[in-house]
Order: C-alpha cells, then structure tokens, then sequence
C-alpha cells in the first residue's frame, strides 16, 4: 500500500474523471458510478525526436494537457466540481522523467520502449551485473523498454543533469504527484525499473544501485487503484477540480486500457491498438517468460505477462504524411481493403524506431521488400498493417506458450478500422472482441478511481464495458499469411547485420 494519504469520503451518486495522457493524444472522460459517459475531452500533442532512436516529452506539456482537458470536462458538462468523487490518472510508460529538488523537470522525459538510445548502457549493465544475474531479480532481460538503462545513460551522457537530478519519475507518477504532492508509482510500472525492483518482494532493492541509481529517488510504491493522495490547492486552481478530491495512483495506459474492454480475469489478453502496440495477458501467477515482460498488474495479488512493438499506428501515420498526405486514413484504409492478402507480394518489417518484443532490437529499421513497378499505394499501406499483423501474431504466439490464452480483447484508436482488425485476425488465426466503447484508458481510470472511493466494485466491470462485436478469421486467408509469416520472420534475420550497420554508421 502507498502509505497513509487522507481520504474524502465518498457518494455512490457522484461523478468519477479519468484522464490518459498517450503519445499523440491526451483523452479525458467524466461517467457517473454506473459507467455511463457524460462528458470527453481530447487535446492532441507531438513528441520529440531529437536523432534517430530517440523519443521525448516535455512533462510541463503533459500536465497542461491534463489540466486544459479536465478543465474542458467540468465546462462541458456542467458537474458541480465537488460532485466529482474520484480522479484516475495514467500515461504513456515507463518513461524516465527527472526532476531537480524543487520537482521541477530537468530535462525532456526519455520516453518508454520506442526510446533506444541506451542500448550502450544495456551492454555495461549486462557486462557488470550478469544477463543472469539480471533475469533472476526480475524475470526479465534488459531492453529499450526498462527504465534502469535510461538512467544510467543520463549519468553516463549528461552529467550535469544528472548532478541537478534529485528524483526519478515516470509520466503518470509525475501527473500524480503535480495533483497531490506526494511522489507515487505503480507495482506495474516499477517492475519495469529494472535491475532496481524486486518482483518477488514487490519491492525497491539496493542491490545494484551503484550501477544505476539510489532507489530513494524512485516514488513510493502502490497498487493503481490505492488513494495516492488528494487534490492539492495548486493542482484545484489549474484543472478547476475541487481541493481535496481524492486521486488514485493510476499507472501506465496499457493497462487501464485493459481493464477499460473488461481484461481482468487469468487468460484475457488485451491487444492496443495505439501509436504502438501493447499486450496485457491476465496470469494467476508470476509467470516469467523472456523475452516477454512479467510484472504485478494493477491490483494487488494480480499478476500479468506483457509484450510491446515499438511503432504501429505511428507507422501508419508516418507513412501517410511521408508519401501519402493527399489522403486521409478512411480512404487509406478502404483502398487496402481492395487489395488481397499477401499485399501482392510485399512485406513491410514496421521497425520504424527499433523493436521491442520479441527481437528486443533497438537498431532493428523498416523495409519494404518485394517492390516493383506496378505496385501502388493500397499495396505498400496494407503491407504496413499486415506488417504489424505478423508483429502481434510473433507476440501472440509467445505469450499463448508461456500461459493459457482464452480470449483477445481489442481496444485502441486502431480498432476504428475494421479492415486492420480483419487483417490481423487473419493472419493470427484467432477472433478478437472489440467494445462497443472507446474511451480507453480514461474509461479504466474512473473505473478504479471508483473502486478506490468504494463507489464502484470489480463485478460492475462488465456493464461499464458494455457490448461487443466480434472480428472472425477468414479461414481462406490462412495459407497466404502463413506463408507471409515465415518469410516475414526470415527477412528479419537475413537483413539484421546489414541493417545495423546502416543504423550505426
């Protein structure tokens, strides 16, 4: 638990916010106990990249985002402030975020997997301390997805950040600490602040830190839906919210993401469909699987298997405004529609900023193989999401080897194209149910903002989720991408040293 933070009483018949900050958008939404949404907000942002396999935020630009957002909301709708019972924050994650002794940003924050810049810092830590050694603490390898090599870099590349650098903290930890003051991180979040957490003990060790960083500097520990603390007199005058209201201690957006399409339950897997894919499996163990990810899940005695690709829908969106900006997404995506499986013959690898599960490859890039004269735009954009499609079916299948998987729960800005969807359970094989609803992350986060008030229980969870479509595999289509597949695992290994030498040189 995340210590004795002070606790408003709640009112069954109040309103709960939840806010998500993502990598291109920060989404807000206000329902009332039962689910039911009556108000959103959305403000749209970009993140830095200074050089290749870099990727950045301004943590100042989160916290505005979150304020203009639930400023948006409570004008909207109309809520008496102090009606608002409950507020759950999440955010793009695990980013490494430091700040000097005022808590102010030093630097812009080094985002999460799709930053891999450290990859250096991942050969020291692994030469000073062991891969084995490593894997043993926390079930896991190091990879552009842990935190722990980010800080080792900002040690090594930039010490004088560093000297000014008086605590480490992740995006949502940082919005929660903007709100009450009090420095909080998930269970979930910190098993990625490898090699500075202990799953086993759920938590913080010193065993390496000379080799990183003084786990003092990292947040206090607790479950996301624990009482982080309450709305402060600052945080009230910038979002409008009412002093006092109770905050929970949130977590990363793929996770609340999860709960938002009902994944709770051992053998749910929630797949987002985001700027970069996600993958949350539900076990009713800890489970460690490398190269997947296993970690404490967002309520305490829960456990998940977790997976990521670096660029999914952010290679959609850099490919129509690289060659295809005359076009918007609904024609992009009817034109790939038309064309048949297999992309007449192209393969796309979507390593546009490295990989994360399962090659773990920061210096893995895109290419586009099988070109020729007569292919058109429609086949280079369905060979990107078929590229993508054989990137969740390489995630699937280790995920469906470490644990039993029953159902694949969709949700995501992707999820708005059916034709992605159909792709993709093609080439997986496998159904996924999509919600009716889409509000995300923001939807998981007043859902636990709920159950922390003790306004809203787990067993609502199905009736805030609401009705859901199914998407079928084409059974006809299994033969093309089973074909594709192997050779999409092939290009890969065959292409790997000549692309990084290009990515290094």
């Amino acid at each position: 638990m995340c210590g004795a933070a002070p606790q408003r009483r709640s009112r069954a018949d109040g309103y709960l916010l939840g806010v998500d900050v993502g990598t291109a958008t920060t989404k807000g939404i206000l329902s009332d106990t039962s689910g039911r949404v009556v108000a959103t907000a959305r403000r749209s942002h970009v993140m830095s990249i200074p050089r290749p396999g870099w990727a950045e935020m301004d943590p100042d630009m989160w916290w505005s985002d979150v304020c203009a957002v639930t400023r948006e909301i409570l004008l909207t709708s109309g809520v008496d402030t102090e009606s608002v019972i409950g507020v759950g924050l999440s955010a793009i994650g695990p980013c490494m975020a430091p700040l000097d002794s005022a808590d102010q940003p030093v630097r812009p924050a080094l985002l999460y997997g799709i930053d891999a810049r450290a990859h250096g810092q991942i050969t020291v830590l692994e030469e000073r301390i062991g891969t084995e050694r490593i894997r043993q603490l926390s079930g896991m390898d190091l990879s552009s997805q842990a935190v722990g090599p980010k800080i080792r870099w900002l040690r090594e590349v930039e010490p004088e950040s560093w000297a000014r650098t008086a605590r480490i903290v992740t995006a949502s930890s940082f919005l929660v600490h903007r709100m009450t003051g009090r420095h909080v991180i998930d269970h979930h979040q910190a098993g990625h602040v490898i090699p500075l957490y202990d799953p086993a003990k759920l938590a913080w060790t010193d065993t390496f830190a000379e080799s990183v960083a003084d786990p003092a500097m990292l947040p206090e520990l607790g479950w996301s839906d624990d009482i982080a603390g309450l709305v402060g007199t600052r945080a009230a005058e910038d979002t409008g919210l009412a002093l006092g209201t109770p905050v929970i201690v949130g977590g990363v957006d793929a996770v609340q993401e999860g709960l938002s399409v009902g994944v709770s339950e051992p053998g749910q897997l929630m797949v987002m469909y985001g700027s970069s894919a996600f993958f949350v499996l539900v076990t009713d163990e800890r489970n460690p699987a490398p190269p997947l990810w296993c970690l404490p899940g967002a309520l305490e005695g829960t456990w998940v298997l977790a997976a990521g690709m670096s660029t999914t829908g952010s290679a959609t969106a850099w490919l129509r405004d690289w060659a295809m900006a005359d076009r918007d997404f609904d024609q992009l995506f009817a034109s790939a529609a038309e064309v048949e499986p297999g992309a007449r013959g192209l393969l796309f690898l979507p390593y546009l900023s490295g990989e994360r599960t399962p090659i773990n490859d920061a210096a893995a890039r895109g290419i586009i193989a099988g070109l020729s004269l007569d292919h058109g735009r429609p086949e280079i954009f369905r060979a990107l999401l078929e590229g993508v499609g054989h990137g969740i079916r390489q995630n699937i299948s280790l995920l469906a080897e470490a644990a039993e998987v029953h159902s694949i729960h969709a949700v995501g800005g992707g999820t708005a194209s059916d034709t992605w969807l159909q792709i993709v359970s093609d080439i997986i094989g496998r159904e996924q149910v999509v919600a009716a609803q889409s509000n995300g992350a923001s939807l998981g986060n007043a859902f636990l903002a709920g159950v922390a008030v003790e306004a809203v229980q787990l067993a609502d969870l199905p009736g805030w989720v609401g009705t859901t479509r199914r998407i079928v595999p084409d059974p006809t289509a299994a033969d093309v991408y089973d074909r594709a597949h192997e050779d999409f695992d092939a290009l890969y290994r065959q292409t790997r040293d000549v692309v990084h030498h290009l990515a290094n040189g």
